[in-house]
């Protein structure tokens, strides 16, 4: 700078001397001594252009470089804030509609266009302070701890540090430092309210908390435009300057069509961009990432550990094999999307795996479907202990079933499941659309079969367990602790419907006299045959338990009096004509006495009503053994008559 303005001191003074010099001249033209000095002046005058020249071509130059410096150094760190942003989003484009929104709202407030930039800068780079935010807690689902929302609100301060190095000519650092102040002082990190934030930093929030309730994020689902109007104008005195969410409301329409023709040109451009990538690869080089697609993996990365995450959140609170796969394949699709998902339980005896479990379009057909080891897609899955990417569903299933045929699925992922070195099944996602999956999504899926293989393999266990706990392991009926909760829940119901329900009480009369003379293994089968006729009388939906000993209990759903004394007849006539040998000739004859109690009649309760069906029954055995007694008087008696008479 003092060069350039000697130079023009210097041009200034040479053209003093030429203007005298040519004036002396005009005056006195007889003058020849003169004009050597008018060259000397012309000459210097010519000389001090030219440097300055150069000077000012140089200083071009050098601005030039400082903006391409800057323009760089800019565009470093907006990718640098992008690739933050995508870790924290399932897209890159909501920080870009951030800038563009809080640069528009800036202008509709009629703020100079210095201010305007250093919102659009501050709207960038707000989050960069995220950096200091470990993934576990920017990707978690749930709710943070307290140690967790502290450590979430220092991203406003260390990004603030962050910008200070920076050196913009706007107050960029303290718009990041206090977005996150509430109109109401509750905020961070320094509680100030009202006009104390500065208008730039509630410009920033009002925009912030707009795109924080639109878009997908791991503690909540976008919700709809016009839902998240309402919050603003909710939070708007609370959390937010009501005259910018008024302003900000108002510019909403404006700003969705910026947004749509802003979504459109990158669409075109990124069409650009990956045709150029075709043309590279054809041509046998490597095509290199756009930018877009860059950002999307990362923010893929990061929804991998976040669907990771809740998938073993889920897994860790399911016990049955039903509940434990519906679980898992509410968080699959987020990991790998997916049409239908089904899980096969592999029986190593049989050589065959069954489908347990099946949710999505054409589920109906999956149920108690059976494949061989080696054939079809799950079978080959099984065999070959590996994925088979993308093969055709036809493989396992009927194609022409009708709930098939409208799922139209066309490709399949299916996984084995290992646990350890141990098969428990396969795991088969299908999608509508043909060679829908992956070798990412084969990635991912190989990547959890084992975790889903071993809570599968406890989901069996579990039921296994529990089925046990509750049937009678001689008979295979239900026990007196499964007869306790269903019999609760049907008084219940019974009860709020106003319906009736019958408990019938049965013993087997001649128990004691089989196991006696032919041994307890003889009165074990007398008790499973008794079993399997009685579950076979009564409707699926009502239950057959064996109570204990020689005794069962049947609950009849919606069974009046009338309706009981009927059953009664028919179970007993049903025990009474079945075929039950003690060996391979002998034929024993059994019989059941049955003691029947109706709800609301005969008690409101579980034990009024066994009370009841007991005295019944005792009573009925009663009379049975009373009538039985008499008909052997009298046919003694007819033998006695019909014996011959011997004279003496």
């Amino acid at each position: 700078m003092l060069r350039l303005n000697s130079v023009l001191a210097a041009m200034v003074i040479a053209a003093a001397a030429v203007a005298a010099a040519l004036a002396e001249l005009w005056l006195r033209p007889s003058a020849p001594l003169l004009v050597t000095p008018l060259l000397v002046s012309a000459l210097a005058l010519v000389f001090a252009w030219r440097v300055y020249q150069r000077d000012s071509e140089r200083q071009q130059a050098h601005a030039r470089d400082l903006e391409r410096s800057s323009a760089l150094q800019m565009a470093t760190v907006e990718a640098l804030a992008l690739a933050i942003d995508a870790r924290d989003r399932s897209s890159h484009s909501p920080l870009q509609r951030e800038q563009r929104h809080a640069a528009a709202l800036a202008r509709e407030l009629g703020l100079p266009a210095d201010e305007v930039e250093c919102i659009r800068t501050a709207a960038l780079l707000h989050d960069i302070g995220k950096l200091a935010v470990p993934d576990h807690i920017l990707t978690k689902p749930g709710p943070l701890t307290d140690d967790e929302r502290s450590k979430m609100r220092t991203h406003a301060s260390v990004g603030a540090a962050i910008i200070e190095q920076v050196p913009f000519p706007q107050p960029v650092a303290e718009l990041v430092r206090c977005h996150h102040e509430r109109w109401d002082g509750s905020g961070y990190p320094s509680g100030l309210s009202g006009a104390q934030i500065p208008l730039g930093a509630r410009v920033l929030a009002v925009v912030d908390y707009f795109a924080a309730i639109t878009s997908d994020r791991a503690f909540n689902r976008a919700m709809p435009v016009d839902e998240a109007v309402n919050v603003l104008w909710q939070e708007a005195g609370n959390a937010l300057d009501p005259a910018v969410v008024s302003r900000y409301v108002h510019l909403l329409p404006a700003l969705h069509e910026a947004d749509e023709e802003a979504r459109l040109a990158s669409a075109r451009t990124g069409a650009v961009l990956n045709g150029g990538a075709g043309s590279v690869l054809a041509s046998g080089g490597a095509a290199r990432p756009t930018p877009a697609a860059a950002l999307d993996g990362i923010g893929v990365a990061s929804q991998e550990l976040r669907a990771l995450y809740e998938m073993a959140e889920a897994m860790g609170t399911s016990q049955g094999v039903s509940d434990t796969m519906a679980a898992i394949a509410s968080k699959l699709d987020r990991l790998v999307p997916c049409t239908t998902v089904a899980l096969y339980l592999h029986d190593p005896t049989n050589g065959v795996s069954r489908c347990r479990f099946a949710a999505g379009p054409g589920h109906r057909a999956f149920p108690g479907l059976i494949v061989r080891d080696g054939e079809g897609l799950v079978g080959t899955a099984v065999a070959s202990r590996e994925c088979v990417t993308n093969g055709d569903p036809s493989a396992d299933f009927d194609m022409q079933r009708a709930d098939i045929a409208e799922a139209g699925l066309k490709s399949a992922l299916v996984c084995p499941l290992m646990m350890g070195n141990t098969l428990k099944g396969a795991l088969a996602l299908y999608h509508a659309v043909p060679h829908a999956f992956t070798d990412e999504h084969r990635r991912l899926v190989s990547r959890i079969s084992g975790q889903i293989a071993a809570v599968v393999n406890n989901a069996v266990v579990f039921e296994q367990t529990r089925e046990d706990s509750v049937t009678d392991p001689l008979t295979g009926l239900p026990n007196t602790r499964f007869l306790y909760a269903h019999a609760g829940r049907e008084l219940a119901r019974a009860a709020r419907l106003k319906s009736s329900v019958t408990v019938m009480l049965l013993d087997l009369d001649n128990l004691k006299p089989i196991n006696d003379t032919f041994g307890h293994q003889a009165g074990n089968r007398a008790l499973c045959a008794v079993a399997g006729v009685l579950r076979g009388a009564i409707r699926p939906y009502d239950i057959c338990v064996r109570y204990g000993g020689d005794e069962f209990i049947v609950l009849l759903s919606d069974f009046g009096a009338d309706q009981a004394e009927a059953k009664r007849v028919e179970l007993q006539k049903a025990v009474e004509g079945m075929p039950f040998s003690v060996g391979e000739l002998l034929r024993v004859r059994l019989s059941i006495s049955v003691g029947a109690a109706v709800f609301p009649a005969d008690g409101d309760s579980y034990e009024a009503l066994l009370h009841v069906a007991d005295t019944r029954m005792y009573e009925d055995k009663a009379a049975r053994k009373q009538r039985q007694a008499e008909r052997a008087h009298r046919d003694g008696h007819e033998r006695r008559d019909d014996a011959p008479v011997h004279g003496s």
